[in-house]
């Protein structure tokens, strides 16, 4: 069986494929239609998010038996179509679960203590302790939007804290030790930190807007690695200069490329400047589940899926 490679992975993924006795193929500067060329050739793809998987390139993948992406989402892949085409999609989100967890709490405890802001004055020679007071995450109650790998990864950093940990989910019955889930009416009333752990969806595109925000009781501090496009940056910055949003960590930005690879091409939209020039935001490159050791679980999943995909079949 042939697998084609499309973006650069850890080693692992194709040495160990290799041991199992896939015959791998790697190309990663082909263009799109060079790749729709000579995709009937391969029973497999491993991708990340060099560009989106569409029914044209689905149709031309005569016998691709499936799609690996070394990753947590499938919003690149036109997933109905695919199973249409008897195509099994495989992703990895336990590969980078921890990843994002840690880089989520390093966020909030920066923002909470201002330690971007405090560095930078004390580079430049400004010792300003009082207006570098910070606040304490015990006693605060912490909500996250979605209870899947990636927020339980989350809540079980939090066990350290003397937190409240609500989470709210559109499946029923996700919790766990480590988070109770609540109503959105109940979530909005009572939370301090909102984190966002979900997937791009058509009920996730433009979630945070003016409408939901305003629907919290308190001002609240938020945290975005999830997705970029839940959030509608103008209403964020309308937040954030009103103080119903007191800062914002976001590691995912509503301006970036589908492929994840590049933030934009045009000039820069006036929100975004508003980011930027910010003292209570933190802004990260779509890194949070992007470590060393992520690299490496992210691949190992996916050979680990594979492998498990085809000893049921051979059964």
């Amino acid at each position: 069986m042939k697998i084609l490679h499309l973006d650069t992975n850890h080693p692992l993924l194709i040495n160990q494929l290799n041991a199992l006795g896939f015959e791998n193929d790697e190309d990663y500067t082909a263009s799109k239609e060079a790749i729709k060329a000579k995709i009937h050739q391969y029973d497999g793809l491993i991708i990340r998010s060099r560009f989106s998987i569409d029914q044209q390139l689905l149709d031309a993948a005569k016998n691709l038996k499936f799609i690996g992406r070394v990753g947590a989402g499938l919003e690149n892949i036109d997933g109905d179509y695919a199973k249409l085409k008897g195509v099994t999609l495989i992703a990895a989100p336990e590969g980078n679960r921890n990843a994002v967890g840690e880089h989520a709490l390093g966020m909030l405890l920066s923002l909470f203590n201002k330690l971007n802001k405090a560095d930078q004055e004390v580079r430049s020679g400004k010792w300003l302790r009082e207006a570098n007071r910070g606040i304490e995450l015990d006693g605060k109650t912490v909500g996250l939007i979605g209870y899947g790998n990636m927020g339980k990864a989350f809540a079980k950093k939090l066990q350290g804290f003397d937190v409240d940990v609500l989470c709210y989910d559109i499946k029923a019955n996700v919790a766990d030790d480590n988070a109770k889930q609540v109503s959105l009416a109940e979530f909005q009333e009572k939370v301090d930190v909102v984190s966002l752990h979900t997937p791009q969806t058509p009920l996730t595109l433009d979630m945070i807007n003016s409408i939901f925000i305003s629907a919290f009781k308190k001002s609240f501090w938020l945290i975005n690695t999830a997705r970029g496009k839940s959030v509608v940056t103008k209403d964020l910055v309308t937040a954030l200069k009103s103080g119903k949003i007191l800062g914002a960590g976001l590691d995912v930005l509503e301006y970036e490329k589908t492929s994840f690879e590049d933030l934009f091409t045009s000039e820069i939209p006036e929100a975004f400047q508003y980011l930027i020039n910010s003292e209570n935001v933190l802004l990260t490159p779509h890194v949070a589940g992007w470590t060393i050791e992520s690299k490496e679980k992210l691949a190992q999943t996916i050979v680990d899926k594979i492998r498990a995909l085809f000893s049921v079949t051979h059964n």
